[in-house]
């Protein structure tokens, strides 16, 4: 038996039965690390000695009874983004290059106690800003199906390394489609919760009001198993939330009957590739089928959404990066004269061409003169696009939609055009703008044999309702393993 190919709730089951012991479990993740790596590169640290000798002490607990839930043994990844103690957190930049934390970040820290065994942290574009991991400094990853496309991102280290069985699961963070659009690059599911229901302590800020952890897993129902640890109410930070259950696996039923699914019409119009188009169309048909009652609608303002969440972002990132100065903690430039200059030197030569961007461009938004031009009046389309979810979620249950307008494309055609790599989160941003959660999963294959992402939008704090119809989807598209395929002499599958 091939342990890779299974989930991590299929793992986890074998594993307290006895089959499969954890030091088995993570030998295999290892292994398949050792295979595949060179051509992927998913991760920017591998923690192996370590999480060999955590997945001993983790048999131990299970053999003892005190560990029982579905993940306890299984190996996992975590976006570097994502603080850990005593492992290198880099947040993909040359800026935290030497950055090992003091403490675990409060999602990690639920899993470990859930008896998790974390294989290492995933590359990610730098500080979460880019839609294609090609940004971090320790270089790109590559898409598992094809290792001549990009993967996604920011998530794109986390999405390719469960696609190409490397770990079983992983963490990643969703600030404006990061988990959701490189899980469909990367024929993975992929689950951005609603604000606020994961707590954010521990995770290096990119933009605070959007910002959002989640799970990238093979399939739903590990999803939903990693969703339930990880998510609760979080005294340490202030935008946690504590709700009335956390019962996400209880969703996990093949029922959309009486199910009210909305199709925005401003969604599936000119940009959209029709491959993508065409095939989450006949999903839908397909659940209509099972019952659930499918229409057309229209959600305005989401033009309005690409520029809003642009200058929110960035403007909060501008913030959010000056904590990054040389002088406490990362890097420091080695020759300077005085303070200014240091600060100076340390981020010019620390931070990347996207990074610096997007600080630029939050400076001037939040600059005098052009606060109320720019900022304020993002904020005020922000709360506008929350009321037209907030109207639409009055007639429908779950709203339909691709995760990008495009499959994975080919490394180094967005980097040459930023604005291009922007609009491609055209159809993720508005759910993060408006706190909403939403997952992506598996919908097809497109001519090129690459994955085609299908997103279903939720209402807040109804995870449930998207994670009934995903799971759904799942059963009608029947779910397809990743294959990695070893690399051609031209770099792509064979």
């Amino acid at each position: 038996m091939d342990i890779t190919c299974l989930t991590a709730v299929e793992l986890g089951k074998k594993i307290r039965a006895g089959e499969i012991s954890v030091r088995e479990a993570v030998e295999a993740s290892l292994a398949q690390i050792d295979k595949v790596e060179k051509d992927v590169h998913a991760f920017v640290t591998i923690n192996r000695e370590e999480a060999l000798k955590r997945a001993d002490e983790v048999q131990k607990l299970i053999d003892a009874g005190e560990l029982t839930g579905p993940l306890a043994g299984v190996p996992m990844a975590v976006k570097d983004n994502m603080c850990t103690e005593g492992v290198l957190t880099t947040s993909g930049s040359k800026i935290l290059g030497n950055f090992v934390p003091s403490y675990t970040a409060e999602a990690m820290k639920r899993l470990e106690a859930a008896g998790a065994v974390m294989l290492g942290k995933t590359n990610m574009d730098e500080f979460a800003m880019g839609s294609t991991t090609e940004t971090s400094y320790y270089g790109v990853t590559r898409n598992p199906w094809n290792l001549e496309h990009v993967p996604g991102g920011s998530s794109g280290g986390s999405c390719a390394a469960v696609a190409a069985q490397e770990c079983f699961y992983a963490l990643g963070s969703d600030t404006g489609g990061s988990i959701r659009q490189p899980s469909a690059f990367c024929g993975v599911a992929g689950l951005k919760p609603t604000y606020g229901t994961v707590s954010r302590y521990g995770l290096i800020a990119y933009g605070s009001s959007l910002d959002q952890i989640g799970p990238a897993a093979r399939d739903v129902t590990d999803c939903a198993s990693i969703l339930e640890v990880i998510a609760g109410h979080d005294p340490k930070d202030s935008t946690s939330v504590g709700r009335e259950s956390y019962a996400f696996t209880s969703a996990l039923t093949e029922d959309v009957q009486g199910m009210r699914i909305g199709i925005p019409r401003d969604y599936f119009g000119e940009g959209l590739d029709k491959e993508i188009k065409d095939t989450i169309l006949q999903t839908v048909k397909e659940l209509e089928k099972k019952g659930a009652i499918v229409e057309e609608f229209d959600l305005n303002l989401v033009k309005y959404a690409i520029p809003a969440y642009y200058v929110i972002a960035s403007a909060e990132a501008g913030s959010n990066l000056s904590r990054f100065d040389g002088v406490k903690y990362g890097y420091r430039t080695e020759e300077y004269e005085g303070l200014h200059n240091m600060y100076k030197k340390s981020r010019s030569e620390g931070f990347g061409a996207e990074v610096k961007r997007r600080i630029m461009l939050g400076s001037f938004v939040l600059s005098s003169g052009y606060y109320d031009a720019y900022y304020l009046k993002a904020l005020r389309t922000k709360a506008l696009i929350k009321q037209e979810f907030d109207r639409a979620f009055a007639k429908y249950d779950v709203i339909v939609a691709p995760a990008a307008p495009t499959t994975a494309p080919k490394l180094g055609s967005s980097l040459s055009d930023p604005l291009k790599m922007y609009l491609s989160d055209v159809y993720t941003v508005s759910v993060n703008l408006a706190g909403l959660p939403g997952i992506s999963v598996p919908a097809g294959i497109d001519s090129k044999g690459l994955p085609i992402g299908m997103q279903l939008i939720g209402d807040c704090y109804q995870e449930n309702k998207i994670i009934r119809a995903a799971y759904t989807v799942e059963r009608i598209r029947g779910y397809a393993r990743p294959q990695l395929a070893a690399a051609d002499e031209k770099g792509g599958r064979q």
